[in-house]
């Protein structure tokens, strides 16, 4: 694709990065920090929110998400700590007596793990997939609370904004909802996702794999200060998330904040002087 020449300063608050080589070999889907570096400058991009994706299997994140830091050194990349839980998200009678029960297991998240993520200067957030890895314990949340950094959390139909709002949205820490809290594709819960928006002064929705041109537009004229740019990369190359938010009819100002100064925002690593 051709390098994208748009004037705009922008961020991208949605990347994932495989650490393991030999998983991006294999796959193909993944890319190595080299291509993902190639691929933002083609967009545009100066600097990208990244982590680790998901583990087959008991997830340990650990050495992903020490592995994704690592490959961050001195690239314009920004680590998020992966994160995981022994509870399930989906909120029905079952999944609530299963959850008195639960007690994390090694591979879980716990606060301890939080504190040294929350406190070291190699990440700057944290990522949540409740439907894939479970929610974390209460006293896991709450020391997120006092670490107070962005968790990015996937939603969708395993775990809906509903269930985001009474789950997460009671605490203080920013939370950004991923593709509008509807991956992949559902309108319903992106719409949901834009009314909570009016209550909850601490959420934040990224545009990744948001196909709906009508929803983006709403996002970004009734919301301006609350919609963050995510390319969804590598899942979608940064040049198509890039092109879909600069064919939208908003106001110039409120693309800016959606490409930078919200990002920057919510994510102060974001910000920079990279023009």
């Amino acid at each position: 694709m051709l390098e994208l020449n748009h004037g705009f300063r922008a961020v991208d608050v949605h990347a994932r990065l495989e650490p393991d080589e030999r998983a991006v070999a294999a796959q193909g889907r993944d890319v190595s920090p080299e291509r993902l570096e190639r691929e933002m400058h083609q967009s545009g991009l100066v600097r990208a929110v990244v982590s680790a994706g998901p583990r087959e299997g008991p997830a340990d994140y650990l050495r992903a998400n020490n592995a994704v830091a690592r490959l961050s050194v001195d690239r314009p990349l920004v680590a998020v700590a992966r994160i995981s839980g022994p509870r399930d998200p989906t909120g029905t009678p079952v999944a609530r007596l299963r959850n008195l029960a639960a007690s994390p297991s090694e591979h879980h998240t716990t606060v301890r793990d939080v504190e040294r993520y929350g406190y070291d200067d190699r990440f700057h957030g944290f990522v949540l997939d409740p439907a894939t890895d479970g929610l974390p314990e209460t006293d896991v949340l709450e020391k997120l609370d006092d670490v107070a950094a962005p968790v990015f959390v996937h939603a969708g139909r395993g775990f809906p904004p509903a269930a985001v709002a009474e789950t997460l949205l009671r605490y203080d820490f920013p939370v950004v909802l991923r593709s509008f809290g509807g991956h992949p594709l559902d309108r319903e819960l992106m719409l949901v996702a834009l009314d909570l928006l009016s209550d909850h002064d601490r959420l934040y929705l990224d545009t990744s794999a948001v196909r709906y041109r009508g929803v983006l537009e709403q996002g970004l004229l009734e919301h301006p200060d609350r919609v963050l740019f995510g390319s969804g990369a590598p899942d979608v190359h940064p040049d198509v998330a890039v092109m879909e938010l600069l064919t939208l009819d908003v106001p110039e100002d409120a693309m800016r904040k959606a490409f930078s100064k919200n990002p920057a925002r919510v994510v102060p690593a974001l910000s920079g002087s990279e023009e």
